[in-house]
């Protein structure tokens, strides 16, 4: 997975100011032009291709949806009182990838990265406006799915993973859940950027 993705300038009706953003769906305005989007269909359908192709391609969505960002607009909070930002979903979802894949399917000891019993919403609560934080919780979020992208590769779809209570889940669940999750979250993180500069995107 590429570790930046292109973010043409986004000309005069982008907004870098604290105030309220105007919608804009010109071509500048979105992300990608249709004929650089990373993100591709395929002509094979077997199960195993479909569900690998829609988890990267929704991977590759939320990237898209935080690109061209700095510090600040990733950590901006644009719909409190929730404290969700596009920077806590980064670190979101590196905990996810990371307890879903290492601890579950390839039973890793492996902590969790930045929630706890007395802060079980550290990985929000920490996503604060510095320049280090996100180059750091980039390197987890790729980390943690380069692991799980290895895992998939090499593991057969019906191998099973054994949850904290006892309760086991087969990897095409998994891989279907993880299409769930990063949707679900890209529906947040398309509200957060129309909110934070009025770029709409795919």
């Amino acid at each position: 997975m590429a570790d930046s993705l292109t973010d043409p300038d986004p000309g005069p009706e982008a907004n870098t100011s604290g105030s309220e953003p105007g919608r804009t769906f010109e071509w500048l305005a979105r992300f990608v032009h249709p004929d650089d989007d990373p993100r591709s269909g395929s002509d094979i359908v077997d199960e195993r291709t479909v569900l690998i192709e829609f988890l990267r391609n929704q991977r590759l969505t939320f990237q898209l949806k935080c690109d061209g960002l700095d510090a600040d607009q990733l950590a901006r909070r644009p719909v409190p009182p929730s404290t969700m930002s596009l920077l806590g979903l980064i670190r979101h979802l590196a905990e996810v990838e990371r307890g879903w894949f290492r601890r579950t399917m390839a039973g890793q000891d492996a902590p969790k990265l930045y929630c706890s019993d007395d802060d079980p919403d550290g990985d929000f609560d920490g996503a604060v406006a510095d320049s280090e934080v996100v180059a750091e919780a980039w390197r987890a979020w790729r980390a943690e799915v380069d692991f799980a992208e290895r895992f998939v590769e090499t593991s057969d779809l019906g191998v099973q993973g054994r949850q904290r209570k006892g309760n086991t889940i087969v990897l095409r669940e998994l891989l279907v859940h993880m299409i769930e999750e990063y949707a679900r979250h890209n529906g947040h993180a398309d509200l957060f950027r129309e909110r934070i500069d009025g770029r709409v995107g795919q």
